[in-house]
């Protein structure tokens, strides 16, 4: 009998498919109080679930938040709130001037950062449009948001790393344990015909289709499709 196929091992759950939050450093999120104008940056740390690292800033009332770390940022910086075009300012997007790299961006007033995260990404101030907030992002798609929503001053830190290879494959073996993720992954048709519905295939032309009611170690690829083949024009 051969092996449980990925589709299935994942819905079956385990440790090898889940990941280790429980090591990751926490959530980030925004201040979101009008009496607080600032924080004091106390330290900045690695957080293995995330390729930007993370800045600890404590506030006056001794609340501690963690903020993804811009490029230029260091111990002892002060993170402006409301206010100020400083580097690691926090403030609505109508109060943020044309021209200007942001990252952390809500995508709605009050979400937390969600968008440009990642070591290296920024989204650009194109303009203001009534209400909403013109931004350019990374993949050079456009789009407005409201102007309430909050944002970081910078890059978050760390754009480097790419550069750097793995070199052995341990490497990326540890990275992905890390963050959860599922590695190496084996194509299916490179498997015996034992361990996976698509292996043992050397022919091309053998349909993926596979039955709705199909049973679960058989339901991987077009899975009751409408329709297959080419679209004729």
């Amino acid at each position: 009998m051969g092996k449980r196929i990925k589709a299935r091992a994942r819905g079956k759950g385990g440790p090898r498919y889940r990941a280790p939050s429980h090591n990751w450093a926490g959530k980030v999120e925004y201040y979101l109080s009008d009496k607080i104008s600032y924080g004091v940056v106390k330290d900045i740390i690695h957080d293995s679930g995330r390729n930007a690292p993370l800045s600890v800033v404590e506030f006056p009332d001794k609340t501690v938040k963690l903020h993804i770390a811009v490029s230029g940022i260091k111990v002892g910086d002060k993170i402006n709130y409301w206010n100020g075009l400083s580097t690691g300012s926090v403030l609505p997007l109508h109060k943020i001037p044309e021209g200007m790299k942001i990252c952390c961006i809500e995508t709605y007033p009050g979400s937390g950062p969600k968008m440009c995260r990642t070591s290296g990404s920024f989204a650009t101030v194109l303009g203001k449009i009534k209400d909403k907030v013109r931004l350019m992002f990374p993949s050079g798609k456009i789009r407005e948001i409201n102007q309430n929503c909050l944002a970081m001053i910078g890059i978050p830190a760390g754009e480097g790393r790419k550069e750097k290879p793995f070199v052995k494959a341990g490497q990326n073996h540890y990275k992905s344990l890390a963050r959860g993720k599922f590695w190496p992954v084996v194509r299916g048709v490179a498997m015996g015909p034992v361990d996976h519905p698509f292996g043992g295939k050397t022919k091309p032309g053998i349909p993926k289709s596979v039955s709705r009611h199909a049973p679960p170690g058989r339901k991987v690829g077009s899975i009751s499709p409408r329709r297959m083949g080419k679209r004729k024009k």
